[in-house]
């Protein structure tokens, strides 16, 4: 027997399907919330580039070898 899942911010009913893939959001609610998300990639000195998604990781990244106060 399968219930209805409602969403999480607006109680509308979200398909089976996204519930089972573990979404607890409709699909207008999950858009709202993935456009919340801010990222930036920052390349590092001589090695790949790192997601930085908290604005304190990247203060001070690359000060070749200094402190950021």
């Amino acid at each position: 027997m399968s219930t209805i899942k409602k969403c999480k911010n607006c109680h509308a009913d979200i398909a089976n399907a996204r519930h089972q893939l573990g979404y607890t959001t409709c699909l207008d609610c999950g858009d709202i919330d993935a456009k919340r998300v801010v990222h930036c990639i920052a390349p590092m000195h001589k090695s790949n580039y790192v997601v930085i998604s908290n604005l304190e990781d990247l203060k001070g990244i690359n000060n070749k070898g200094g402190f950021y106060k």
